[in-house]
């Protein structure tokens, strides 16, 4: 086998591992997207009545919009840490206030994303309220067994 051949097979075989390697850790390896969980717990099994679906789409709307504008100003603190990065080139003032700007961010997501879950299950039955209290404990502690049902 010529060096050329040798080249364009060891090529090929690159190539279709990296495709098997992406598709592996995509499909097998890849976090559980809780959100998904819970809505599809949400519109699908807990039997919510005609009420209950109405303001729960009126908590989801809102927090639709409140989490674009989060995620905008989370792209924005990232821009200005990597701007920080690139004047200071270490660990600087500059850096240290855009990552403390970061948290900031990330800690408003985290407390709104909470107040959104809270006010769903305001909504909810005791019995639904059950249920979903323990998809959100399996998707804060997957590893964790839920909680049996009382």
């Amino acid at each position: 086998m010529s060096w050329a051949k040798r080249l364009v097979l060891i090529a090929f075989v690159a190539f279709a591992a990296a495709i098997a390697g992406t598709y592996a850790g995509s499909t097998i390896f890849a976090p559980k997207p809780t959100e998904t969980e819970l809505h599809a717990l949400l519109h699908r099994e807990l039997d919510l009545d005609t009420a209950q679906k109405a303001k729960i789409e009126a908590i989801e709307q809102r927090f639709s919009t409140r989490r674009k504008a989060l995620e905008l100003e989370m792209r924005a603190a990232n821009a200005h840490l990597a701007a920080a990065m690139e004047a200071e080139h270490g660990y600087g003032p500059e850096v240290t206030a855009a990552i403390d700007h970061t948290h900031m961010v990330m800690g408003q997501m985290q407390k709104e994303t909470l107040e959104h879950l809270f006010a769903m299950r305001a909504v909810l039955q005791p019995e639904q309220a059950a249920r979903f209290d323990r998809t959100v404990t399996k998707a804060l502690v997957p590893d964790t067994p839920a909680p049996e049902a009382r």
